[in-house]
């Protein structure tokens, strides 16, 4: 360890001061603090402060309200107002998928802290029946997009699975994987790689030590994702495979559509480089990004950055004119991607969170401090949105497509462990009642059918299972479909048409099961 030139680096870096504890710690801490600080390029991470806090104190225009425009019908497919679209658009998918051209990519994310675990979001289990987890829930899917696309085309076909993992969950998922025999995917058509780490800092600039030995580091960013891509090759990767397509996705959405053939093939008929799926917004001041246009250019707008009066404004439809949430679900193509990697990440500016950071006080001391007391810098996804020569929006139900998994149960609220997984066994419900199935009590009566039509398919079923189930005190009846089974709710009939069933009800790859409470 050459301790005098890395401390010559830091002095000219202003950082001097992340060896002041040097001599109080024991060798094995030195030896980790010294190649902590070997690796990191300190005159870029001082440019990437300047630019990142430059732009934050800036003064900001009054508001971003005048300068926005809703996204252009002509631009936006629905899943409910296009209809008579869908169909085209789920073939174009599996067509692309049948020929080897798409691919999906998983922002994995971090540890589950708010959930209350120490390992990743993706190895998580809500509750369902099966006690799959939404890694598992994720492989399935792509398993049956395979099938599905194998048995309309005739080709087998792969759709290779690019993982992005943090630092702390890089092991664990990877161990994970193997211990699950990779969920039937073969190996070599999953790839993991990392995301990037950034030090936090103080609003001076200074690296924050977390202990003596250990700078305070944080992912940068789902927006990481680009350096990423370039730093490990997977661009280059997906070349010599031959993808065209890049579904991206974040892990925690339970009812996510992995390489969603009617998302893809919306996309790719339109001739889009970039597209992003979104749900429509439940109200004015629900708080989800919107996607839209400033200054004729497609971003995410924050709900902090609208007024009120902006967000409520409506449309001759009646619907929220900025009604666009964004949902961290997106189509990109190779080339465009290439492009972003190779040309315009580097120009992609830094957001900064003022955060409360754990770091130790001068005398080496433990503090937690009780307000923001530096900075972690961070890029986001739909950054490059920007880029973008033909960009698109395709809107889906939030009912069907949209659940995170963010909060602990204990939490109590939404978006936790209990709406995620009434969410898909509402969705279970659904398909099993458009299929011509019935749900009876103990004593043989038919439940009342409320659940709305999948797909727009029936007209006469309107009223809809989450309207009715506002919280998680609501509890739907248990039903889970494998998607082994059924991909979006097709192919069912065989299992349920004109039969009543008890719930809990699992229907997988080996058939129907009733279940009771003393088991099977």
């Amino acid at each position: 360890m050459n301790v005098h030139e890395l401390r010559g680096r830091l002095s000219k870096a202003g950082q001097e001061h992340l060896l002041q504890f040097w001599t109080e710690l024991e060798e094995a801490q030195q030896v980790e603090l010294y190649a902590e600080l070997e690796a990191m390029n300190l005159e870029e991470l001082n440019v990437f402060f300047q630019k990142a806090t430059a732009g934050f104190s800036r003064p900001q225009p009054d508001s971003v309200d005048a300068r926005m425009e809703p996204v252009p019908r002509e631009v936006l497919g629905s899943a409910t107002r296009d209809q008579d679209q869908l169909q085209a658009w789920e073939s174009e998918g599996l067509f692309q998928i049948s020929q080897n051209k798409v691919a999906v990519l998983l922002l994995a994310g971090g540890q589950g802290t708010r959930l209350g675990v120490a390992y990743p979001k993706g190895m998580y289990d809500v509750g369902l029946p099966s006690h799959k987890t939404l890694f598992q829930i994720q492989a399935e899917r792509i398993l049956k997009l395979q099938q599905l696309a194998e048995k309309y085309h005739g080709n087998k076909c792969v759709i290779p699975w690019y993982i992005m993992t943090s630092g702390r969950t890089m092991e664990s998922t990877e161990e994970f994987f193997t211990k699950h025999k990779y969920f039937g995917l073969r190996r070599e058509n999953v790839i993991f790689f990392q995301q990037g780490m950034l030090p936090a800092m103080t609003f001076d600039g200074k690296i924050i030590l977390e202990e003596k030995h250990k700078v305070s580091m944080a992912p940068d960013g789902n927006g990481g994702l680009y350096r990423a891509l370039a730093a490990q090759r997977i661009v280059q990767d997906m070349e010599r495979r031959g993808v065209g397509s890049v579904h991206v996705y974040c892990v925690d959405n339970i009812l996510v559509r992995v390489a969603d053939p009617r998302f893809i093939g919306f996309c790719v008929q339109k001739g889009a480089d970039c597209g992003a799926k979104v749900v429509e917004k439940t109200n004015p001041t629900e708080p989800v990004g919107v996607v839209c246009r400033v200054d004729g250019v497609y971003q995410v707008v924050e709900y902090s950055e609208i007024t009120l009066a902006t967000a409520q404004r409506r449309g001759p439809d009646g619907r929220l004119l900025f009604s666009a949430g964004n949902i961290a679900n997106h189509f990109f193509t190779v080339p465009f991607l290439r492009d972003v990697v190779r040309v315009h990440e580097p120009q992609l500016l830094h957001h900064v969170a003022q955060k409360k950071i754990p770091c130790v006080g001068p005398q080496g001391q433990r503090v937690k401090p009780d307000k923001p007391n530096g900075i972690k810098m961070e890029k986001f996804v739909f950054d490059i949105f920007q880029f973008a020569k033909k960009f698109v929006v395709y809107e889906v139900l939030r009912e069907d497509e949209f659940s995170p998994l963010k909060n602990a149960d204990s939490q109590g609220g939404k978006d936790n462990p209990t709406t995620a997984r009434h969410a898909l066994l509402s969705l279970h419900h659904c398909w099993v009642l458009n299929a011509g199935g019935h749900f009876v009590d103990e004593n043989g009566s038919r439940l009342p059918a409320i659940p709305r039509a999948a797909n727009g398919k029936s007209e006469t079923i309107t009223a809809d299972v989450n309207y009715n189930l506002k919280d998680a005190n609501d509890a739907p009846i248990q039903c889970e479909i494998s998607p082994l089974v059924s991909y979006a709710g097709e192919g069912i009939e065989g299992y349920v048409a004109g039969k009543e069933f008890h719930a809990p009800l699992i229907i997988d790859e080996n058939g129907v099961h009733e279940l009771v409470k003393n088991g099977l």
